[in-house]
């Protein structure tokens, strides 16, 4: 079992990756969906007022925090090696790193930029809400699954 510094960026690691999987799966499994149902005014002003509001510390300290914590990690265990825990500790980054992180960088914000820029009541807004809907939850399952798959691999790291 790791121990040490390795204990503590470890389970942090667990606890930032699990609280992310959990964001992005709310968002999945009914947020996205109850946005969806509403009127394509009603849903992209909701959806630009989401994605304003989740850029604030509180959130962006546990995603990002927990981006730059995977990158600490994956370099501290690439330099010290541990003994039965490396494959874990590197996968656990590599998961957050990319899947998480990687994915909302490449594909989700720049969908949330491009909505951002239409105005809720135009009809183009309404004839590109269904696909926007479509195309990020697609990509938010990503996040979920990568960043669940991230704590998992964490946990293993502690066993």
């Amino acid at each position: 079992m790791i121990d040490g510094p390795y204990l503590v960026l470890t389970v942090l690691g667990v606890l930032g990756a699990g609280l992310t999987a959990g964001v992005f799966c709310a968002f999945s499994t009914f947020v996205m969906r109850g946005l969806a149902a509403l009127p394509p005014m009603q849903g992209v002003a909701a959806m630009n007022a989401i994605n304003t509001a989740a850029v604030r510390p509180p959130f962006m300290l546990v995603f990002l925090g927990t981006a730059v914590l995977a990158a600490v990690i994956a370099v501290v265990t690439f330099v010290l090696w541990p003994d039965g825990a490396a494959v874990e500790l590197l996968l656990g980054s590599v998961l957050y790193l990319l899947g998480s992180f990687g994915v909302t960088a490449a594909a989700n914000v720049p969908r949330n930029t491009a909505l951002l820029r239409l105005e809720p009541g135009t009809a183009e807004a309404a004839g590109q809400w269904p696909t926007y809907v479509r195309q990020w939850t697609a990509w938010n399952h990503v996040r979920t699954v990568a960043s669940a798959a991230a704590a998992v691999a964490y946990v293993l790291a502690l066993v």
